[in-house]
């Protein structure tokens, strides 16, 4: 894949300043990418003047940011102490089965990611699961399946 130097370019247009926006602009190159690419980390580094160091270190600290490819839908099951009693593993598990991937992973067609997150802040809607920005409620394993089947037309 090469660089995109003209889309970091538009990012940086919409930022009169990067100083203070930084995040701000690493969350557009991830919204645009899926991920943060490395050629396009350097060549923001070389454009705004920022070390590349600092980059990293944002992107790093930020678990928000990924520097590997993501799905195009990122399934984050909770995995917080009220969703973990009520079955957010079971939940897991059944997400792992049914994309046949385990967390942290991307299936093959780059449609899902798996993801483990300790707190979504639904606590009383236990368990819950969040796809891309939309967050279920006291899902049960056969709901997730039919989420994940309303969401993916891959053949397997």
């Amino acid at each position: 894949m090469t660089m995109n130097k003209q889309k970091i370019d538009d990012i940086l247009s919409g930022f009169p300043e990067v100083k203070g926006n930084l995040i701000g602009i690493l969350h557009e190159i991830q919204h645009s990418f899926r991920y943060l690419p490395e050629a396009e980390l350097s060549y923001l580094s070389e454009k705004t003047g920022v070390p590349i160091t600092r980059i990293y270190s944002i992107a790093h600290f930020f678990n928000r940011f990924s520097l590997t490819p993501t799905g195009e839908h990122k399934v984050c099951i909770c995995l917080g102490t009220a969703c973990h009693v009520k079955g957010g593993t079971r939940l897991l598990r059944q997400a792992e089965r049914e994309l046949k991937v385990t967390e942290g992973e991307t299936t093959r067609d780059m449609k899902f990611t798996i993801e483990v997150v300790r707190c979504i802040g639904a606590c009383s809607l236990a368990p819950a699961v969040m796809i891309d920005d939309q967050t279920y409620s006291g899902v049960s394993p056969s709901q997730i399946s039919d989420l994940l089947h309303s969401l993916k037309e891959w053949k397997e």
